[in-house]
């Protein structure tokens, strides 16, 4: 079976995460993970809906085999965009393992190339120049690998991400509630060195959209937080999900936005908040609110 393009409203800056397809994934999570006809559809409602990027993992389960699936299913490998991350675990600065874990990834995704490969962990940059950008490079050269690139936590290995030859893609953790890499230069720094942030936890793994009511015991030190977006939410007219995207795209323009999907019709919801428009006052106000916010909130490595 295959399906063509279509391009009715291209939503060229959104990409698919598929940490959900490979196992349960979030704090917010009700359905857990998809069966393969989910996943199928969920890819396909993204392709329908201009999407082209897909950003996955060796990390994430059965991820990788299941889109790799549905994209041979839907009859676009050949045209979609994969982001894989290496095995965190990987010895990195072994060339033969890399080279095999390379080999497994595009035989499990079932696509040609890869559009980008990224390190898992930000302190795999420490040995970039021992040995891992000339391995990543090499994958580059031999034409397996479009761009290469890391995944990082904090704003200082962002910075220096984007500071090294041949670095060309970026992955950080940004939404309504964090503005360090923002506070930071990121954005401005990649536009300068024309280099990609991609940005991912848009939603903070769920707990964005959570009713305060919903928090689990261990996570009451959000309540307030919460609540100050609801109160935002009902005072804009506006869901907390529409604003959270849209002021994503409107704050940072020149960055691709990584969402996560349980469900085909939360795809077709994503999109649909994607394309509205935030007023300046809710901008603003979003700023003025959430200026400061406590880490152990913006960051998931501490809710436990």
């Amino acid at each position: 079976m295959t399906l063509k393009a279509q391009m009715h409203d291209p939503s060229s800056r959104l990409v698919l995460g598929t940490a959900q397809l490979g196992a349960p994934y979030g704090i917010a999570n009700k359905t857990g993970q998809p069966d393969t006809a989910a996943a199928r559809s969920i890819v396909k409602n993204a392709w329908e809906s201009g999407i082209r990027e897909f950003d996955t993992a060796q990390s994430y389960g059965e991820g990788e085999r299941v889109l790799g699936s549905a994209l041979v299913e839907l009859g676009i490998s050949r045209e979609a965009k994969v982001i894989t991350k290496f095995d965190p675990n990987l010895q990195h600065l072994d060339k033969s393992a890399m080279y095999r874990a390379l080999d497994t990834s595009l035989k499990h995704l079932r696509v040609p190339r890869l559009y980008g490969v990224l390190l898992h962990c930000e302190a795999q940059l420490d040995l970039w120049e021992k040995g891992i950008g000339k391995i990543l490079l090499g994958f580059v050269r031999n034409g397996q690998v479009e761009r290469v690139g890391v995944s990082v936590y904090s704003t200082d290995k962002a910075l220096r991400a984007l500071e090294t030859n041949g670095v060309e893609m970026v992955q950080v953790p940004s939404n309504l509630l964090d503005r360090r890499f923002l506070d930071a230069g990121i954005f401005e720094l990649a536009d300068k060195k024309g280099k990609c942030i991609y940005i991912r936890s848009v939603y903070l793994q769920g707990l964005i959209l959570m009713s305060p009511d919903e928090l689990p015991e261990k996570m009451e030190f959000a309540r307030s937080t919460l609540e100050k977006l609801v109160s935002i939410s009902q005072e804009f007219g506006m869901s907390r999900q529409e604003i959270a995207l849209s002021y994503l795209k409107m704050v940072m323009p020149k960055a691709q936005i990584i969402f996560g999907a349980e469900t085909p019709g939360q795809v077709k919801e994503n999109v649909a908040c994607w394309r509205k428009i935030l007023p300046d006052s809710l901008i603003n106000c979003l700023q003025k609110r959430f200026m400061s916010v406590d880490e152990k909130i913006l960051n998931p490595v501490l809710w436990t």
